[in-house]
Order: structure tokens, then C-alpha cells, then sequence
């Protein structure tokens, strides 16, 4: 690089060098990394492209070109990302949330009441109990995680977004859940196969926490967890939903049945892959 770039020529530039380093939108993470670091949004990029970059911008942009070069995420670069339109802090001790999880809170927004006791097991961000919270205004959520360091980013979140009072964060995991009843209980645990982690892409192999990743032998451990607890933990009505991975739905919906939960049901994502599986407890 030389001493003088604009806006225009940065972008071009580094967007070759991460198709080289075999990186897939590497045009868009340029401008996501570069509009952050000008403080300004991708049309305001447009908007100066004759601009050229001081030195300080130029030194803050190549520490994180470098870094998405060895292929961390740009949540993780930035220290933040949206789900739901909610903005939330994210660290490499979080999972970052996936657009896919959206539909997650959708159903749970589908089968709550307004007023309701809701339960998010594995909370990471808070993004699915801070989601909930904000929709549903009248709700108290429980957000349970194994990690202190979780349970720090989402006690931020939840400040950050006006709902700290309605979400209460407790340290735990799932093979012991805080005793309900709860009306809600919703989840996206760790569900990948053991074998499977190293052949995860490096952003998520390598960054993300392995905690919140590796699902046991077959993916399904957490699931039998939820499964085996959720007749105890639910109220009477009350449902459990998951997240669960690609080919999981039937295995995940099978567990929750012979768990002696009714009314089971499968939900596809927006690429029609089945990504939420649920049941709930029977009334008597």
C-alpha cells in the first residue's frame, strides 16, 4: 500500500486481497471493516469514494484487514452485529447470532401469551431472550449459560437495550435447569457432531466457542438435556422450542414425544431447511 488511498482504491484493493485469501464476500466485509472505521454507514462510502484515507484510518483499516485475512468474523472484528434490528455487543465468547435463529423467536412469539415465565437455555448474546423481552413486554425471561464471559456480554446487551429488568441472567447449564414453572422454553444449543467440528469453515472452527458448538457424538446431547427436564420445567401447556441442525428435526422431534410431549411440530427456515423443532406439555 502507499502512503495515500482513497476510499475507492481501498476498497478495491483489499477486496482482491480476500478473494485471494480465499474469502467468499470479500467486497462487502471491505466496505462493512472500512465504513466502520470512517464511522460512516456503506452509502455514505459511496458518497466519498474521491475521499483519501488519513493516516490513523489507514493504520486502524490494515490491523483489520490483517485480521479478517486469518479469518476472523467480522462480528468479532467489529465487536457487534444486529439480530432482530437489536444491536448487541459480540466477543469471541459468544456464538454470533445467525439470521436463522430469527425464525426461532418467531415461533415463540407465535405460541406465547403476552404476559408469560420464558426460559432461554445456552443464552450466549441474550439475542433470543432480548428479542422475546422486546416483543413481548409483559414477559419475564430467564437466561441460563455455562460461561461467566456469556453471561457478561449479555448482561450488557440486555442493559443496552432497555430490558435488564425483565431478564434475569443465571449461571448454569442445561443437565440442571432453575426450577420453572416456566410457560416458554427456548433454545439453541449446541448441536453439531463431534466429528464434524473440524470441518466447520475456519470463521466458526477456529473463533467461535467450542462450548457453543459441539453437540457430543451425534449432535443430539443437548436435545436428550432439554428432552428429559422439559415435563418438570414446563407448565402445564407450556412449550418447548429448539433450534436444531441440518437433517436433526425428526431426531429432536422423536426425543420430545417420548418425552411425553403433545402437539410436536416442525418449522422450516427461510431456505427451507426444518430449523425448529417443539412440543408442549399436555394440560392435564
Amino acid at each position: 500500500m502507499t502512503q495515500r488511498w482513497t476510499v475507492l482504491e481501498i476498497l478495491q484493493w483489499t477486496a482482491g486481497y480476500f478473494k485471494e485469501q480465499g474469502i467468499d464476500g470479500g467486497r462487502l466485509d471491505a466496505e462493512v471493516l472500512l465504513a466502520d472505521t470512517l464511522g460512516l454507514d456503506r452509502v455514505g462510502l459511496y458518497l466519498n469514494y474521491d475521499r483519501p484515507l488519513n493516516p490513523s484510518e489507514l493504520t486502524d483499516f490494515r490491523q483489520r484487514v490483517k485480521r479478517r485475512a486469518l479469518r476472523e468474523p467480522v462480528q468479532y472484528i467489529l465487536g457487534k452485529t444486529e439480530f432482530w434490528s437489536i444491536p448487541l455487543q459480540v466477543t469471541p465468547d459468544v456464538l454470533i447470532p445467525r439470521p436463522d435463529t430469527e425464525v426461532l423467536v418467531e415461533e415463540a412469539l407465535n405460541r406465547a401469551s403476552g404476559c408469560c415465565s420464558i426460559l432461554d437455555v445456552g443464552t450466549g448474546s441474550g439475542a433470543i431472550a432480548i428479542a422475546l423481552a422486546h416483543e413481548l413486554s409483559e414477559s419475564r425471561v430467564t437466561a441460563v449459560d455455562i460461561s461467566e464471559g456469556a453471561l457478561q456480554v449479555a448482561g450488557n446487551n440486555s442493559r443496552a437495550n432497555g430490558v435488564a429488568d425483565r431478564v434475569a441472567l443465571c449461571h448454569g447449564d442445561l443437565y440442571r435447569l432453575p426450577e420453572g414453572p416456566y410457560d416458554l422454553v427456548v433454545s439453541n444449543p449446541p448441536y453439531i457432531p463431534k466429528l464434524d467440528v473440524e470441518g466447520l469453515m475456519p470463521e466458526v472452527r477456529d473463533f467461535e466457542p467450542q462450548l457453543a458448538l459441539c453437540g457430543g457424538e451425534d449432535g443430539l446431547d443437548c436435545y436428550r438435556a432439554l428432552a428429559a427436564q422439559a415435563p418438570t420445567i414446563l407448565g402445564p401447556g407450556g412449550w418447548l422450542l429448539v433450534e436444531v441442525g441440518i437433517a436433526q428435526a425428526e431426531d429432536v422431534r422423536k426425543l420430545l414425544e417420548e418425552a411425553g410431549l403433545t402437539e410436536t411440530c416442525i418449522r422450516d427456515d427461510y431456505s427451507g431447511i426444518p430449523r425448529v423443532v417443539g412440543g408442549r406439555r399436555p394440560l392435564a
